[in-house]
C-alpha cells in the first residue's frame, strides 16, 4: 500500500522505539506514635469501604440517605449542613506564633543546664561576673537559633499560593432550582456539583450523570494517565467488586481534577471525612521524631549523664582538700559549664543556615532546618516515578503493524485519527500529533476532507473519523473510516488485517497472534491502542458506529511516560554516595517495571500494595529490605513502608508531589516536594526543590553531609577537649594546696573556645567523607570524648610540673602565676583541637581548614597570650608571664599534636571512623 502522507523528513535514530530494553519480570520505635499512625491507617481504611459501599448502592437510594433530590438542596438545609459538618476543609498545620517559635528556640537540654548553672551562681553571688557570661551563652545561643527558624518558616509561607477555588453547585433558593458559584469551602454533603473540564473536585462525589467523563488522579493513585469515570453502579461488594475507592468508576474524590467532559454529582463526604481529609488527619500536629532529633536527644543525655557524674565529684575533691565548700561549689559549677557544650543550638543552626543559603542557590528550598542533616544521614530514597524518574508526559513510543514490526503507515492512520477528530484531545491523541512535522500536517489538510466522525465513548471505547482523499483528478469515490481504540474493542470489530500490504482475513489463529503481541507489549509496560481502518463507497455524508465493522487491523501504537534522560546518571550518583533508591509509586506494576529497568533500578522483587496489606510489620520490614520497587501502592500503604524502613535502622527521605504521597513525607525522616506539587504535599514537606531532578537532590546529600559532619566536629572537639580539662582539673584538685584554675578562668576559657569553634559552620569537610550517610552516634561520641580527652590531661600535667618546679609557682603565694600559666597552655591546646580533629588527616600538611577557620581559632590563641599582659589581667587574676615559659608552651603544643596524631592513627584502625 502507498505511504498517505508524503514523508517530509526521515525518523531520527534516537526515535527508534525498537531500542529500548525489555525489563526482567517481575530504630528507636514511638509506640505512642505508632499506635496513633494504626487508628489512622484504620480511619482511612473505613472511609474508603464506606464510600466503595455508596458506589455501590442506586443513585435514588444515595440521594435518599442524604436527603436531597436533582433540584439541590434548600437554603435552610445548607445552613443546617455547615453547622452540623463545619466548613469543606481538611485538617493542617498552623504556623505558630514567634513567641511560640522563640519559647523552643530555648527549649534545650544544654540551655537548661546553664540557665539553672546561672541561678545556683548569682544565688552564691549576684555580682558574680560568670552570671553574666552564662547569660550572655544562653541568650545568643537562642535568639540566633530563633531567628533563623523565624526566617525559615517565613520563607516557607511564601511558597504557599494564595488562591481561592470555586465549584459550580446546584441548589433550590426558591421552587426553581438553579446553579450558583461558591467556594468550595461551602460545599455541604447533599449538595449537587456540576463538573467540567479544568474543575477540581471539590468532596467526594457519587456520580449521578457523566457524558466522556475523564479525570485526573495522579495526586492519590500515581497514575499517569486519566481515569475514565461513569454513572454507572457497580456490582455488590459481595460479588468482587474493589474496595477502593479509587477505583470506582462512579466516584469522584476530593483532590482530583477533571481532564475532560462533564457530569453532575452528589457530595457524599466532606471536610475531614473525606477520603483525602482521612489522610490528611494524619498530617497535622506534632511530627514524628527524626533521627536528627533522636540522634540529637542520645548525645544531649549523654553528656549530660557524664556532668552528673563528675561534677560531683570535682565538687567532693575541692571541699574536702581545700575547705572552702563556697569556692569548691562556684569551681564545680564553671566545670559543669565547661562541660556542657553550650554553643550547640547556635553551631547547629549556623550550619544548617549556611546549608540552607547554599541549596538555595541549588534551587531548593528548605523549610525545616533539621531536614539538612537527616538529607545527610539519609541511606535510603523512597521516590515517586511520574515526573521524578519520568518525563511526566505521555510520548508514542513505537508505532507497529498486527506482527509486531515498527512500521510508518500505523502511525500515519493513527495522525489522520487524532487530526481531524473534533472533540477535546486526550495525552495519547497529542502524543500522536506531536510525532508529525508541520509540514506533514499541511499536506494532510491539502490532500484529506473530514466527512463525517463517530465520537468516542465509554463503552465502545474506540473512535472514528470517516475521510475523502482529494488529488488533482478530484475528489475520490470513496471514503476511508479510520478507527482507533482498546485493543480488545477495535479487534472485536475487525474482519481482516494487513499483512505486509496485503489484506488477509483475520483467522483464529491470526486473532491469538496478534492479541500476544498487544499482550507482550502491555507486559512491557506500555499503553497499547490499535488502529484499523475500512474503505466504503462515497454515496454518504453521515455514519454511526454500526459502520465500525469489518474492519482491517493495521497495527498498534505503544505509549510511554519516558524516564528522564538523567534519571540513570542520578541514580548512579547517589548508589555511589551509599543512598538506595527504592521507587514506591501508585501506578500499575507493570509500568512501574519498564520504567525503572530502563533507568538501571534492580525489577525482579516487585511488590504491590495488595502485597503490602496482607503482611505484618515484620514481614513488611523484611520484604522493604530487600525490594526495590513497590507498585499499585496507595497512601496508607507508602507511609506504612516508610514506617517499616525506618524500624529497620534506615534514615529514609520521600520525594513526592501528590496527595497521596502527602502521609509518607510527613513520615520520612526528610520530606521533599516540588514547587509545582499540591498543596498539601509542599506544606508536609521539610525540603522543597524548584526542579523536579534527582540531580539536585544528590547536591543536597552532599551539602548535608558537609552541614553534619561540621556540626559533629563541633560536638567531639568540645566534649573531648572538656573531658580532658575536668581530669586535669581532679588530678590538680587532689594534690594542689590552692585551686589549679579558678571558677571565673575556666568560663573565659570556655567562651573563647567557643568563639573559635563558630567558624566550624563555614569548614570544609574531607571528600572521603562526604561519600557515606552520616548518622547520629551517641555511644561513638562517648567513646571518642573517653579515648581521646585524656591526651591533653598528660600535657597539662607536664605544664603542672613546669609551673610547679621550674618557675617555683608552688605555694598559696605564687597561684596566680601558676594559674595563668595553665590557663595560657589549656587555651591553646583547646583550640590547636580544632585543627587536630577536624580531619582524619594530617591537618595542615593533607589537609587545611577553610580561612573563616584559620583566622578565628588563630584569633583566639593570640588573644590567650595576649590576656595576662592586657589591662584586663588584673580583673582576671592573672599576672604576666616570664619570656621563658613560652620555649616550655612551644614544645608542650609540638608534643600535644604529634601525640594526638599518634592516638588518631590507632583509633581510626580500631574502631574505622574518626568524625
Amino acid at each position: 500500500m502507498n505511504k498517505l502522507i508524503p514523508q517530509v523528513r526521515p525518523a531520527s535514530p534516537g526515535e527508534n522505539p525498537s531500542d529500548n530494553p525489555t525489563p526482567t519480570t517481575p530504630r528507636v520505635r514511638d509506640g505512642r506514635r505508632e499506635r496513633k499512625a494504626a487508628e489512622l491507617d484504620a480511619r482511612t481504611r473505613e472511609v474508603g469501604l464506606h464510600l466503595a459501599e455508596l458506589s455501590a448502592k442506586p443513585a435514588r437510594d444515595v440521594l435518599r440517605d442524604l436527603g436531597t433530590d436533582t433540584r439541590g438542596l434548600r437554603q435552610d438545609q445548607v445552613l443546617e449542613r455547615l453547622e452540623r459538618y463545619g466548613e469543606n476543609v481538611v485538617a493542617q498545620d498552623r504556623v505558630p506564633h514567634w513567641t511560640a517559635q522563640l519559647a523552643k528556640s530555648f527549649r534545650n537540654p544544654f540551655i537548661g543546664v546553664l540557665v539553672a548553672l546561672a541561678a545556683v551562681m548569682y544565688w552564691q553571688d549576684p555580682a558574680d561576673p560568670g552570671v553574666w557570661i552564662l547569660t550572655s551563652m544562653v541568650l545568643i545561643s537562642g535568639l540566633l537559633r530563633f531567628w533563623q527558624e523565624l526566617r525559615s518558616t517565613r520563607s516557607a509561607q511564601a511558597l504557599k499560593a494564595l488562591v481561592t477555588t470555586s465549584c459550580t453547585v446546584l441548589r433550590r433558593w426558591s421552587e426553581h432550582p438553579g446553579t450558583e458559584e461558591i467556594p468550595m469551602e461551602q460545599v455541604v454533603p447533599g449538595d449537587l456539583v456540576k463538573l467540567a473540564a479544568g474543575d477540581m473536585v471539590p468532596a467526594d462525589l457519587r456520580l449521578l450523570t457523566a457524558k466522556d467523563l475523564m479525570v485526573g488522579q495522579a495526586a492519590l493513585s500515581g497514575e499517569s494517565l486519566p481515569a475514565a469515570k461513569s454513572d454507572t453502579r457497580i456490582p455488590d461488594l459481595g460479588q468482587g467488586a474493589t474496595t477502593d475507592p479509587v477505583e470506582a468508576d462512579n466516584l469522584c474524590l476530593m483532590g482530583t481534577s477533571v481532564t475532560s467532559g462533564t457530569a453532575t454529582g452528589v457530595a457524599v463526604t466532606t471536610g475531614a471525612d473525606t477520603y483525602f481529609g482521612s489522610m490528611a488527619g494524619a498530617l497535622a500536629g506534632d511530627r514524628p521524631q527524626t533521627a536528627f532529633d533522636l540522634g540529637v536527644r542520645r548525645v544531649s543525655f549523654l553528656l549530660i549523664r557524664f556532668m552528673l557524674v563528675m561534677v560531683p565529684i570535682v565538687f567532693a575533691v575541692n571541699g574536702f582538700t581545700k575547705g572552702d565548700w563556697d569556692q569548691a561549689l562556684l569551681f564545680s559549677i564553671s566545670v559543669a559549664v565547661g562541660l556542657t557544650p553550650e554553643m550547640l543550638p547556635m553551631v547547629v543552626s549556623a550550619n544548617l543556615a549556611r546549608g540552607a543559603v547554599a541549596m538555595s542557590r541549588h534551587k531548593v528550598v528548605v523549610k525545616q532546618l533539621n531536614a539538612i542533616q537527616n538529607l545527610g544521614a539519609m541511606d535510603v530514597l523512597c521516590t515517586d516515578k511520574t515526573g521524578t524518574l519520568t518525563e511526566d508526559r505521555i510520548v508514542l513510543d513505537r508505532y507497529l503493524d498486527a506482527h509486531g514490526h515498527e512500521d510508518r503507515e500505523v502511525l500515519e492512520y493513527a495522525y489522520l485519527n487524532a487530526h481531524f477528530q473534533t472533540g477535546l484531545r486526550n495525552l495519547m491523541d497529542q502524543a500522536v500529533v506531536d510525532r508529525i512535522d508541520e509540514a506533514e500536517e499541511v499536506v494532510v489538510d491539502r490532500l484529506f476532507t473530514m466527512v463525517d466522525e463517530i465520537p468516542f465513548d465509554f463503552a465502545r471505547r474506540r473512535m472514528s473519523v470517516v475521510l475523502r482523499r482529494d488529488d488533482l483528478s478530484g475528489p475520490s469515490a470513496e471514503h476511508t473510516i479510520v478507527t482507533k481504540g482498546a485493543v480488545e474493542e477495535v479487534i472485536e470489530r475487525c474482519g481482516h488485517i494487513m499483512d505486509h500490504g496485503e489484506r488477509v482475513e483475520l483467522t483464529g489463529q491470526l486473532r491469538a497472534h496478534v492479541t500476544h503481541i498487544s499482550e507482550r507489549h502491555n507486559r512491557e509496560g506500555l499503553r497499547v491502542l490499535a488502529v484499523a481502518t475500512r474503505t466504503v463507497p462515497a454515496d454518504r455524508d453521515t455514519y454511526t458506529a454500526a459502520d465500525e465493522s469489518d474492519l482491517t487491523l493495521v497495527g498498534f501504537l505503544a505509549f510511554l511516560d519516558p524516564p528522564k534522560r538523567d534519571a540513570g546518571d542520578a541514580l548512579r550518583a547517589l548508589a555511589g554516595n551509599g543512598v538506595a533508591v527504592k521507587v514506591v509509586t501508585g501506578d500499575n506494576e507493570l509500568v512501574a517495571a519498564r520504567v525503572c529497568a530502563d533507568v538501571g533500578l534492580d525489577v525482579s522483587e516487585l511488590i504491590t500494595g495488595a502485597t503490602v496489606d496482607l503482611v505484618d510489620d515484620a514481614e513488611l520490614r523484611r520484604l522493604a529490605r530487600t525490594t526495590t520497587v513497590f507498585a499499585k501502592v496507595n497512601p496508607v500503604q507508602k507511609a506504612r513502608i516508610v514506617r517499616a524502613l525506618k524500624a529497620d535502622g534506615h534514615t529514609v527521605g520521600f520525594l513526592g508531589d501528590g496527595i497521596n504521597d502527602a502521609a509518607a513525607l510527613r513520615e520520612a525522616d526528610v520530606g521533599v516536594s516540588v514547587d509545582t506539587a499540591v498543596d498539601i504535599a509542599k506544606e508536609s514537606a521539610d525540603i522543597i526543590l524548584l526542579e523536579k531532578d534527582l540531580m539536585v537532590l544528590e547536591q543536597g546529600v552532599l551539602m548535608g553531609r558537609q552541614t553534619f559532619g561540621n556540626t559533629i566536629k563541633y560536638i567531639k572537639m568540645t566534649a573531648s577537649s572538656n573531658f580532658g580539662n575536668v581530669f586535669s582539673v581532679l588530678v590538680a584538685s587532689a594534690f594542689l594546696p590552692f585551686q589549679p584554675m579558678l571558677a571565673i578562668h575556666l568560663l573565659v576559657q570556655n567562651l573563647c573556645y567557643d568563639i573559635s569553634q563558630l567558624s566550624i559552620p563555614w569548614d570544609r569537610m574531607d571528600k572521603e567523607y562526604l561519600r557515606k550517610p552520616r548518622t547520629w552516634d551517641a555511644k561513638g561520641i562517648g567513646r571518642f570524648m573517653i579515648r581521646i580527652g585524656p591526651i591533653s590531661s598528660v600535657f597539662d600535667i607536664t605544664t603542672f610540673l613546669v609551673m610547679w618546679y621550674v618557675f617555683q609557682a608552688n605555694s598559696p603565694a605564687q597561684q596566680t602565676l601558676f594559674q595563668t600559666g595553665w590557663f595560657v597552655e589549656g587555651l591553646l591546646s583547646q583550640t590547636l583541637i580544632v585543627h587536630m580533629i577536624r580531619t582524619r588527616k594530617i591537618p595542615f600538611l593533607q589537609s587545611r581548614a577553610s580561612l573563616p577557620v584559620l583566622f578565628m581559632t588563630g584569633a583566639v590563641m593570640a588573644f590567650g597570650l595576649w590576656l595576662p599582659f592586657s589591662p584586663l589581667a588584673p580583673a582576671l587574676s592573672m599576672r604576666p608571664l616570664p619570656m621563658s615559659y613560652f620555649p616550655w608552651l612551644i614544645g608542650t603544643l609540638l608534643a600535644y599534636c604529634t601525640l594526638t596524631q599518634v592516638v588518631k592513627g590507632w583509633y581510626i584502625r580500631r574502631y574505622g571512623s574518626w568524625l
